[in-house]
């Protein structure tokens, strides 16, 4: 695989073995080591100490930017399947600023582990364009076969690219591509027998990962340390987008064909329940809180919003048009959410679900991402913090 042009500042825990990468990179102008800040130390004492307000997204719920990223503007990255292209949207004036050429259909846009980049997956032209946030810029390629979607380690050693053979790569490159990160050497390839790879999420001590097969109704479970799938969950129906719940007991599973949620104990790996919605349940999100799941219709044209502590539906809002991919703004206010299949994005209230913009991008956005967002570190996808 070939880097062109991105940074290469060592992440904090990354190997001192790691081979370096064998072009000169440029430096960030911030170094991502000064990005994530640790929780603090825990001491044993006799009583356990009360839950972090947020579970394993405490770092995030607070609505704070990390100072090594509070000088990137806020921008909505949106990419265009048909248009080969990134459009970028300020989030206050809802006006498009710049769009910008990527590779072949390109799917998600992912922050990287430290933040200071972005990922485009560039599907079809086998590549990830990145882009530095702060230029407004395409700054360079990381060469990879079917890039769809991409995530980092909640260690930030490792990047994991997710192949779908049934999105256009071929079968035998249906699985997970793992690098180390950020030299971007390749470690290991994990094939995965089910069709349309597709999202993952880690468990809440990292050493777990779960990835939805869409087209199978299937997630697998995969040993992160071992890059071994060890466990095949069946769930039925068209599996796609995956969050794990704050206090990582659950996993949640948009199922496109089922209609709704379907929920997996992570303490046994096992299918436990499932939240009946409407049509064609596909994107989740959860709001700044970390007390609600967002979760995309987008046969339906709608979006439903689920109370974590019961798992009860507590709202259902019309949105029209094909809700897919949600971006949930950095104070939590608004959700940014693609229209597959009608060239546009939708901005809605997060409290009232009230649609407060429709901005045309182009053809086919996907998985927009809005960026900066409060956290330690970033998971990748298109936004996913921690």
């Amino acid at each position: 695989m070939t880097l062109v042009a991105c940074q290469a500042a060592p992440s904090p825990s990354a190997s001192a073995t790691a081979q370096p990468s064998p072009v000169v990179l440029a430096t960030a102008s911030v170094a991502p080591t000064s990005t994530i800040s640790p929780g603090p130390t825990e001491t044993a004492t006799p009583t356990a100490a009360p839950p972090l307000p947020g579970g394993i997204y405490a770092a995030s719920v607070t609505g704070v930017i990390a100072p090594a990223l509070a000088d990137i503007p806020p921008r909505v990255w949106v990419p265009n399947e048909r248009g080969s292209e990134v459009v970028a949207i300020d989030p206050v004036t809802f006006r498009i600023l710049t769009r910008l050429q990527v590779g072949a259909y390109p799917e998600h846009i992912s922050p990287s582990w430290d933040g200071q980049l972005l990922y485009v997956n560039d599907m079809h032209a086998n590549q990830m364009s990145i882009i530095d946030p702060r230029k407004q810029a395409v700054v360079g390629t990381v060469k990879t076969p079917a890039p769809y979607n991409l995530y980092f380690t909640p260690d930030g050693t490792r990047a994991i690219v997710v192949e779908d053979f049934a999105q256009g790569a071929p079968q035998e490159e249906n699985g997970l591509r793992f690098y180390s990160w950020p030299d971007w050497r390749e470690l290991a390839f994990v094939p995965i027998r089910w069709a349309g790879a597709d999202h993952l999420d880690f468990s809440a001590d990292g050493t777990t990962l779960y990835l939805s097969c869409e087209f199978s109704g299937r997630v697998e479970v995969v040993d992160v340390r071992a890059m071994k799938v060890v466990k095949d969950i069946v769930v039925g129906g068209f599996a796609t987008d995956v969050r794990l719940a704050p206090d990582g007991t659950r996993l949640f599973v948009a199922n496109q064909q089922l209609n709704g949620v379907s929920v997996i104990d992570t303490t046994t790996n096992a299918l436990a329940d499932f939240i009946p919605l409407k049509a064609g349940s596909h994107g989740l999100a959860l709001s700044r809180d970390a007390t609600r799941l967002f979760v995309t219709n987008r046969l339906a044209g709608s979006m439903s919003v689920i109370d974590i502590a019961t798992l009860k539906v507590v709202a259902t809002w019309k949105l029209g048009g094909s809700p897919d991919m949600i971006a949930v703004s950095a104070d939590g206010s608004q959700l940014w959410i693609s229209n597959r299949w009608d060239r546009s994005v939708v901005v809605v209230d997060s409290a009232t679900g009230k649609v407060l913009k429709e901005i045309e991008t182009g053809a086919r956005p996907h998985g927009l991402a809005f960026w900066p967002l409060p956290g330690r570190y970033s998971l990748g996808h298109n936004g996913n913090m921690r």
